[in-house]
């Protein structure tokens, strides 16, 4: 049973118009793409630091990083100003623990790609030790790196299971669009959605894409009430 509309992040913002484009929208969250193995939305962290500032409370902003030592990720965030960090690969020297205590105030998000049973046991062990997962479609076992943006969605029944087993709040992400996010509400019944292609044309954030998507959002949850 839906009770609450779902945050809503939205991802590869490019601009400081942008970011007001969807903050006038009604987002909750932006997501803002450092240097990334593929995928699009990438800008400088300069760019990411002054579309930050401009940001006001209480809307989140996401530093997406794929950096996997606690020094380099903390150093990122730093320069960049962010409040919240998403994780887009998996840590793998340093603690989470070390992480929280060296950004105190800044939320730790971690990605979890699902593609299998794996994905499941990987969200279940993390989870205890971060603010949020947020579900996607990348695949972390290419020669080149997929960790966000493909476009794809993928198995919601995993995400369900997963959203399920988890004690913290779960974004789903991974190729949503207005024509799809009712569906994927009404099964995964995310805390969040999270979405970048599914509300852009030629490269660029449409702003009638975006306030179809959001009216599809609002309703999925008026429709169960």
């Amino acid at each position: 049973m839906i009770e609450r509309t779902p945050r809503v992040k939205v991802c590869c913002i490019s601009s400081i118009d942008e970011a007001q484009i969807a903050i006038d929208a009604g987002a909750d969250a932006l997501g803002l793409v450092s240097s990334m193995p593929s995928g699009p939305g990438v800008i400088s962290e300069s760019l990411i630091r002054a579309i930050a500032r401009t940001v006001p409370p209480p809307i989140a902003t996401f530093l997406l990083t794929c950096h996997q030592r606690v020094d380099e990720i903390v150093a990122q965030q730093r320069r960049c100003g962010t409040n919240t960090v998403q994780l887009c690969d998996q840590l793998v020297e340093g603690s989470y623990a070390e992480l929280h205590a060296e950004m105190p105030g800044v939320s730790v998000v971690q990605v979890i790609h699902v593609n299998g049973r794996e994905s499941v046991r990987e969200a279940v062990k993390v989870a205890p030790q971060v603010d949020a997962l947020l579900l996607d479609s990348g695949n972390q076992t290419l020669p080149t790196k997929e960790l966000g943006g493909t476009g794809r969605t993928h198995d919601w029944q995993l995400s369900t299971e997963i959203r399920r087993a988890v004690g913290v709040p779960v974004f789903l992400a991974g190729g949503l669009r207005a024509g799809n996010v009712r569906d994927a509400i009404a099964q995964v019944e995310p805390w969040g959605v999270d979405l970048c292609s599914g509300v852009r044309s030629d490269g660029r954030l449409d702003h009638s894409k975006l306030e179809a998507f959001m009216i599809e959002v609002r309703h999925c949850v008026e429709s169960h009430q």
